[in-house]
């Protein structure tokens, strides 16, 4: 296997740039540049050469950490750099131009830690998405899930799991001897399978975390000339949509991302919604709305009807600044987006349902591949906890199993790898 290297910190220029090798040949190369290596896990100080012509490349900073008990599994070299690009790149040139070295892909090092069991395959997602994370409700989630709380549930599953299967299996090896020989012999093991079964199904029935990830969606909609556009510039604090008094402004959808007191939102600002309309645009337009709206975590309907029952809504009064606007019977909040008046009310408002729309962050939240997962051990157990016949209980368990273990990556998960480290950066 190749020794890899790259640069593990942020991109230089900066006052440090850590350079990380790992596989079989880092510390000879490190010696290499360094000469001779310090204590594992003991900082020293050393003149990096070019092994080529023993030019000075820089003086920095080298650590060790001996596999298994590294990040990665395997042997680890950092260089602690000055972080000048030119400092960088003729420390790179110089590890590139040795042999069994070469520049990491993305992903690589976290990579051959899942391979060299440093970390399994949830953890690896987890880390993936605190990687990305910008919010600190995103923060919190992948944290935990980097930290393997994910695995340490399903580690739990798994042992009860193993536990009636065992008892099945002894019925189907010896259920002709005296001590494992049952009138009923699965009597109490099918409550078992039924029980685990739900304590799945609490989990996958959770929120998904696609929605802390992606940010709740939030569709401004109603008739046109209610106000959508101008209400839509002023939660987003920009002019990301045209104002006008003219009628049929917004003919497609806008989207503005939005970070509010720790959660990520998408504000979509829709075409108005019109009774009737020759306009083959505009037509198109309405579709795209009422779509959007089916779709949607949060509606803010600005209609003088009350709002549609097919979404989670907030029935908006706008325009609460204008003469004789007075206070409309029936709004769940009257806002003036020009004056601000009501837009702090509105927001909390909206976080009060976005907290029952997203997963707690002090509990396991499931990405749409782990969901899928647990859904088909969950349904596996539900199907067993009806069987009586033992051979067809076990199977069932076997098929629990393989999806639990699917969740953590000891099977199945080369179909997902790739996918999953192209999102990582080229040092992790």
């Amino acid at each position: 296997m190749d020794t890899i290297f790259a640069v593990s910190s942020g991109a230089p220029p900066a006052a440090i740039a850590v350079v990380r090798l790992s596989g079989p040949r880092a510390f000879a190369v490190a010696e290499a540049l360094a000469g001779s290596l310090p204590e594992p896990r003991h900082a020293g100080l050393r003149a990096l050469r070019d092994p080529r012509d023993g030019e000075l490349l820089d003086r920095a900073l080298l650590l060790c950490f001996p596999g298994p008990d590294s990040a990665t599994g395997e042997d680890i070299a950092e260089l602690h750099l000055h972080g000048g690009r030119a400092v960088v790149r003729a420390v790179e040139a110089a590890l590139a131009a040795l042999p069994g070295m070469r520049a990491a892909e993305a992903g690589e090092f976290t990579r051959r830690a899942l391979m060299h069991g440093r970390l399994d395959l949830s953890e690896a997602e987890g880390l993936g998405d605190l990687l990305m994370a910008e919010t600190e409700t995103q923060r919190r989630i992948a944290v935990r899930a980097a930290e393997g709380a994910l695995r340490r549930e399903v580690e739990g599953w798994i042992g009860r799991l193993l536990e009636l299967s065992a008892r099945v299996e002894a019925v189907l090896d010896h259920g002709d001897e005296d001590d494992v020989a049952s009138v009923d012999p699965l009597a109490g093991v099918q409550g078992q399978a039924l029980l685990l079964a739900q304590a799945i199904g609490e989990v996958v029935s959770r929120p998904p975390v696609e929605r802390v990830r992606d940010g709740l969606s939030i569709v401004l909609a109603g008739p046109t000339n209610a106000g959508k556009s101008t209400l839509f510039n002023a939660l987003a604090e920009r002019d990301a949509a045209i104002v006008s008094d003219i009628a049929g402004t917004t003919r497609d959808r806008i989207e503005a991302p939005v970070v509010r007191d720790g959660i990520a939102y998408v504000l979509i600002d829709t075409a108005g919604l019109a009774e009737e309309t020759q306009d083959p645009i505009e037509q198109i337009g309405i579709g795209r709305s009422l779509d959007a709206m089916r779709s949607a975590d949060i509606v803010l309907w600005l209609g003088d009807e009350p709002p549609p029952t097919f979404a989670t809504a907030l029935w908006i009064g706008a325009r609460a600044d204008a003469p004789a606007r007075g206070v409309l019977s029936g709004r769940d909040l009257m806002v003036s987006a020009v004056e601000g008046t009501g837009m702090r009310a509105l927001w909390d408002r909206i976080g009060v349902i976005a907290t029952g729309l997203l997963p707690p962050p002090d509990l396991v939240a499931l990405n749409q591949r782990q969901r899928a997962l647990c859904a088909r051990a969950r349904d596996a157990l539900s199907r067993a906890s009806q069987q009586f016949d033992p051979l067809f209980f076990a199977e069932e368990l076997r098929g629990a199993r393989a999806a639990l273990d699917s969740i953590t990556g000891r099977v199945g998960t080369e179909d997902v790898l790739d996918a999953l480290f192209g999102r990582f950066c080229i040092g992790k």
